[in-house]
């Protein structure tokens, strides 16, 4: 699995030097007080919208050059987004996560790459661990409170299962009523998909633990 592991980690880091760029898109557009900007600049009418704009020759130009910079990155993210693809659709490991609502063809290669053999792990919280998503709590001699989360684990891993966990928003899925009863109790967005996101990480270890050795088993 180490050539796949290469593969989704250069995915991950493809796709954070693509956001990188569009940030830096969304930045000469706030500096100049631009309203109404798309969520999604990538798509047709966020290259409309953009086309459009009347700003100062220079703000153009470094606005243009950014979004060729996020042009060549999607052809280089491709190929090897079709690769992962293929993998995940005859991979037992992969086929076995993409049981679960939310994991899919790009997210399962990489849990499954980055969480490894599950029967090293004596529990589904070591799988949170590993992921970096367990909460820290600071001890002193009187009291402890809870803390943020330790991020010690694989980064690529919390990313993947955060980017799962963003299925709960949708009301088809098993995990909507959580993510529902989560935000009503005031957490926010992106804290109540960190605890939807520390599910499936335990749900992964239990689904690789139950598969087995065959969940690693390796495909021409």
């Amino acid at each position: 699995m180490r050539e796949w592991r290469t593969r989704t980690r250069l995915r991950k880091t493809l796709i954070d030097e693509r956001t990188a760029w569009l940030q830096r898109v969304r930045a000469t557009l706030f500096h100049h007080g631009v309203r109404g900007v798309p969520a999604e600049l990538r798509s047709a009418a966020g290259r409309e919208f953009l086309a459009r704009l009347e700003l100062p020759a220079a703000d153009l130009e470094r606005i243009e050059v950014a979004l060729q910079m996020v042009d060549a990155l999607d052809r280089q993210l491709g190929p090897i987004e079709q690769a992962l693809r293929r993998l995940a659709r005859r991979q037992p490991g992969c086929r076995a996560l993409m049981d679960h609502f939310g994991i899919g063809e790009l997210t399962a290669p990489m849990i499954l790459c980055e969480l490894g053999d599950a029967s090293r792990l004596s529990a589904s919280r070591k799988a949170v661990r590993c992921a970096g998503l367990d909460i820290g709590v600071h001890r002193s001699d009187r009291r402890a409170r809870v803390g943020k989360l330790t991020r010690q684990g694989s980064p690529q891993l919390r990313w993947a299962l955060f980017e799962v966990a963003q299925s709960a928003c949708r009301p088809q899925s098993p995990d909507h009523a959580d993510y529902l009863a989560l935000k009503a109790r005031g957490l926010s967005h992106v804290r109540a998909s960190m605890t939807i996101a520390r599910k499936f990480a335990r749900r992964s270890f239990h689904t690789l633990r139950e598969l087995g050795p065959s969940a690693l088993e390796p495909v021409s």
